[in-house]
Order: C-alpha cells, then sequence, then structure tokens
C-alpha cells in the first residue's frame, strides 16, 4: 500500500504534543522527516519518537526529502516562508493557524497554490466535528436563506498564556508553548492570532462570504497582548457581524465557542460547549441533532489524516481549504489595525 510520505516543519510543543503522534498513528502516512532549529531539541524529537532523519534547516528538508504533504507548525511569523517554501516543493501542506499573520501573506499562499494545483488545510479542529460538516452542509443548501447577521464568541482558560507565563497544564509535556509566539506583540501574540482564530475558521466554514471592513476595541494583559477583543464586521453579501474573544475563563472549566447565524427564512446555532447544533426555521422545518456528550471536546487528529488523504487522492472533502484561512487571516489583520487606529479598517 502506497503511504503519503509527510514531513513536519518547525516541530515546537504543539508539533511534538499532538501532529507528530497523530502521524505516526496513521498507517497511511510515512513520516519521513522533522524539522527544528534548535539541534538539541531536534535530537530529542528524533529520539524520542524514532524518526529517522531530522534536520535543522528546512529548506535542506524539502529539497533531500520532497515529500507529499507538509505538517506546518512553527511560530505564526514564519508560516508563509515555510508554506511558499512547501508549495515550491510541490507539496500539500497543513498550516497551523494562523495560517498567516498578514493578509497579503494569507492571499499569496492561496494564490500560490491555487496555480501549482495544491491543497492546503488549516487545522481547525472543530470544523472536522460531525455536527459542524452537517451544520456546514446545511448552510450550503441555503437553509436560513440569505444570512444577514452573525454572533461569533469564544472564549478559552489560556489568561496565563497570553500573560506572558506560559499555560499550566503543559508542564508535563514535552516542550512548552514559546512566550515570543504567544505573548509577545512584536511577534503576532494575542487572544486573536491564538485563538479567535479558532471561532473564525470554523464561522467562515459556515458563511461564505470575505471580511470588508472591521472595527474593534481589545483589552490588553501584562505582556502587552489582548486577552479581549470586542469586533465589529461587515461582509461581502452585506452581513454584519459581532465578533468576541476573551482568555480569562477559570481553567476547571472548558472551551467555549458560540456561533449563532441568523437569515431571511431562519437561524443556525452551534454551541461547542454545551454541544448543540440547532437549525431553526421560520416554516417550522427545524434540524436539531442528538449529539453524544464529549463530541464537543477540541481535538486535531483528522486534519493529519484529510492531508494524508489529500496526499493520496483518496479526500472527499476539505473542512479548513486555504480560502478559510485567508479569510480569518484578513478579519484578524483588519481587526488588529483598527485595535492600534481606532477607527474601522479595510479588511479586503
Amino acid at each position: 500500500m502506497r503511504k503519503a510520505r509527510i514531513a513536519v516543519l518547525g516541530a515546537g510543543w504543539w508539533g511534538a504534543q499532538v501532529y507528530i503522534p497523530s502521524l505516526l498513528a496513521d498507517p497511511t502516512v510515512d513520516l519521513v522527516a522533522v524539522n527544528r532549529r534548535d539541534p538539541a531539541a531536534l535530537k530529542e524529537i528524533t529520539d524520542r519518537f524514532g524518526i529517522a532523519r531530522g534536520y535543522t534547516d528546512y529548506r535542506e528538508l524539502l529539497l533531500a526529502e520532497r515529500p507529499d504533504g507538509v505538517v506546518i507548525v512553527s511560530p505564526h511569523t514564519v508560516h508563509h516562508a515555510h508554506a511558499m517554501a512547501a508549495l515550491e516543493a510541490g507539496a500539500h501542506v497543513l498550516i497551523d493557524k494562523p495560517m498567516a499573520t498578514s493578509a497579503v501573506q494569507a492571499r499569496e499562499i492561496v494564490s500560490n497554490a491555487a496555480e501549482k494545483g495544491l491543497q492546503i488545510i488549516v487545522p481547525y479542529g472543530w470544523n472536522f466535528k460531525d455536527f459542524t460538516r452537517t451544520a456546514a452542509d446545511l448552510m450550503r443548501r441555503h437553509q436560513i436563506g440569505e444570512v444577514r447577521h452573525i454572533v461569533c464568541q469564544m472564549a478559552s482558560p489560556t489568561e496565563d498564556l497570553f500573560g506572558g507565563e506560559g499555560l499550566i497544564e503543559t508542564k508535563d509535556h514535552m516542550f512548552q508553548p514559546n512566550r515570543d509566539t504567544w505573548a509577545d506583540p512584536a511577534n503576532a501574540g494575542g487572544y486573536g492570532w491564538g485563538q479567535l482564530s479558532h471561532a473564525l475558521g470554523l464561522m467562515y466554514a459556515l458563511v461564505d462570504a470575505a471580511p470588508v471592513e472591521v472595527y474593534a476595541i481589545a483589552g490588553k494583559s501584562p505582556a502587552g497582548v489582548d486577552w479581549y477583543d470586542a469586533a465589529t464586521l461587515r461582509l461581502s453579501n452585506g452581513a454584519t457581524a459581532v465578533l468576541s474573544g476573551a482568555s480569562t475563563v477559570p481553567k476547571h472549566c472548558g472551551y467555549q465557542v458560540d456561533i449563532r447565524i441568523f437569515g431571511s427564512e431562519g437561524m443556525l446555532l452551534i454551541d461547542v460547549e454545551r454541544e448543540r447544533m440547532e437549525l431553526r426555521r421560520k416554516d417550522g422545518r427545524d434540524t436539531v441533532l442528538d449529539i453524544p456528550k464529549g463530541q464537543g471536546a477540541y481535538a486535531c487528529i483528522e486534519p493529519t489524516q484529510r492531508l494524508a488523504q489529500i496526499c493520496l487522492g483518496t479526500a472527499t472533502r476539505s473542512e479548513a481549504p486555504g480560502i478559510i484561512g485567508q479569510r480569518a487571516v484578513e478579519t484578524l489583520d483588519a481587526m488588529y489595525r483598527s485595535i492600534a487606529s481606532g477607527k474601522p479598517e479595510p479588511a479586503a
């Protein structure tokens, strides 16, 4: 059986904790090599997981290995460089969110992939849940009519991460999150880039429209990055949207993602915390799913499986293609510019 030859670029905390174990557990994948700049950390990864080849230079890896697919799990600010190099090497790419840290970079990645006939996956874990796939299918069939307004809220127990103190629950992990990635305002740190991108990835999987204009304000952490985000959006279909993010959920509570979409014929609700998916129509022909307990919990295994299927030509759908990641980045780019300028900023 032919296997998908996949490499990992920028393997740090999340790569070692999630993506590498997921790839090694997949019988359709041959994890051919891993990249990390720090030689000692790279050796620790190759020894721990039994990976034959490790490279401190990602360009050398791409040239030597010519993988079918590449998982990019490097710091946010180098996603663009890694993605462009992987696409130039002819690989499909899974780019951890956010896929880039500017709208220009995101559009360039998506355009380059399209020109080369390659695919992009952004691993928004909730997009790959059965109940969110059902919701996306219902929205594609226009079951609530014309989309007019959206409320998109996300909150999580990440106060310490964006406060510059690290993430307490990772203390026993192989590596810990890098403060420079998550809590440095000069390196795209903050709740928007680090967490709100998840909710936007799901929102844009449900609503096929691009952001046009964003007006936003933020509440800052002691590290100087956003702990809280509040934004209003205008979308290309004329719809309005309200976006909210908060990092200070108590640690004993779970993640919150709540999206409500109001249309001309009804509304759709997804609430991952309470595990609800309800489509309510004005004519009473509702769709309410009975979601098994625990299905709302975050997981990020299916995205790597989907990358392998794309490499092998067996994928039947893509829950988080590049255009969704692009729209999320366009929104966040405009949001941060608006926070800085104090006025509405264009996203397109």
